[in-house]
């Protein structure tokens, strides 16, 4: 108790963990990663495809041979939280979280099949672009609606707890999305009931055209997390490494203690929302472009790598003209393959 009548108007502001600067140079030997050689190569190639596949995908929507697409520019560094994952942990993705099923091992096949709503896609046709979903992978299929995965997550990652799987549930959202009540329903059913569950916002800047200064007042999305007795953290989300360090640390938390772990990662949406939207009707040219200039999660990756001497500017060359032969090779295969049969709307 206390005899001041005063009311709280703020709380310390609480810090960004980053592993290592925007030259890939880690700032404390202590959170290197313990990560090896291929391991880290692995990882770096997905976000070379990832960047490639976005790419050509963006310019066959403007062609008119898909009918709607999303990059990931400036945020592939996603990847991370994927790597810090099981494998048979469930995944409750947004829009722009095809870097986690890159990493998860989901092939080009699968994504063209999947945008060109062919016969080989495994939705079957029934979603629009870039609504992946993977029963093998775990991955739960992507609805358009916002914030509807974060009280799925909960709900499944009390399951989990109730079967004793000892897995965990992860669910990615925007830090618009956390303006749904969806977000505030399911932070707090996760607390209340102890669930295995890891909420990854991403807080790129924008929700579509608001940025987020016209969003929130307070301390980012990561108070909010504190609000609900969630246990919280904030990363910086173009530090692959941060980003992988956070979600490792938050999966044992959430798995052997049962318990929710909120992550707000900080990074900055490079791209258009979508191939429907235009940014440069609310924000300017300049401002996206010193970002990619200043902070670019691939550029620092790839310095980190060259710095342990494990990558090279000559290779970095041959893997991205690989990556974009191979994304155009998937694209054409799956541009020539028929509609699924009308006979599934009967069937399944």
């Amino acid at each position: 108790y206390t005899h001041d009548l005063r009311f709280a108007s703020s709380v310390e502001s609480i810090p960004t963990y980053q592993v290592m600067d925007t030259d890939g140079r880690v700032l404390d030997a202590a959170n290197e990663p313990q990560m090896s050689k291929d391991e880290a190569r692995h990882i770096y190639k997905n976000m070379l495809i990832l960047n490639a596949m976005d790419q050509i995908l963006y310019e066959a929507q403007r062609q008119g041979r898909i009918s709607f697409y999303m990059t990931s520019f400036g945020e592939e560094a996603l990847i991370g939280s994927a790597a810090a994952l099981d494998p048979k942990d469930q995944v409750f993705g947004q829009y722009r979280e095809a870097g986690v099923l890159l990493q998860r091992g989901f092939t080009l096949e699968q994504f063209m099949n999947q945008c060109y709503s062919n016969e080989k896609d495994l939705g079957k046709g029934r979603q629009m672009p870039i609504h992946y979903g993977s029963k093998e992978l775990h991955f739960q299929t992507i609805s358009s609606p916002l914030a509807t995965q974060i009280p799925q997550a909960a709900g499944a990652a009390y399951a989990m707890r109730r079967e004793g799987s000892k897995q965990c549930a992860i669910c990615y959202f925007g830090e618009g999305a956390a303006s749904e009540g969806d977000f505030h329903a399911g932070l707090n059913m996760a607390a209340t009931l102890g669930c295995p569950v890891i909420f990854y916002c991403r807080n790129n800047g924008y929700a579509i055209s608001t940025p987020s200064i016209e969003q929130y007042r307070g301390d980012g999305i990561a108070s909010r997390g504190i609000g609900y007795g969630i246990d919280t953290i904030r990363v910086d989300g173009n530090d692959i490494w941060a980003i992988y360090s956070a979600t490792k640390a938050a999966r044992k938390i959430a798995v052997e203690q049962n318990k929710p772990v909120l992550i707000e990662a900080m990074t900055y949406r490079v791209s258009h929302h979508s191939t429907s939207d235009d940014s440069s009707a609310y924000r300017s040219t300049k401002e996206v472009e010193d970002w990619s200039k200043r902070d670019n999660p691939i550029s620092r990756m790839r310095a980190w790598l060259e710095g342990k001497g494990w990558w090279t500017k000559s290779e970095d060359a041959e893997v991205t003209k690989a990556a974009k032969a191979d994304v155009l090779r998937a694209f054409a295969a799956a541009e020539t393959l028929k509609k699924p049969s009308i006979r599934h709307l009967f069937e399944d």
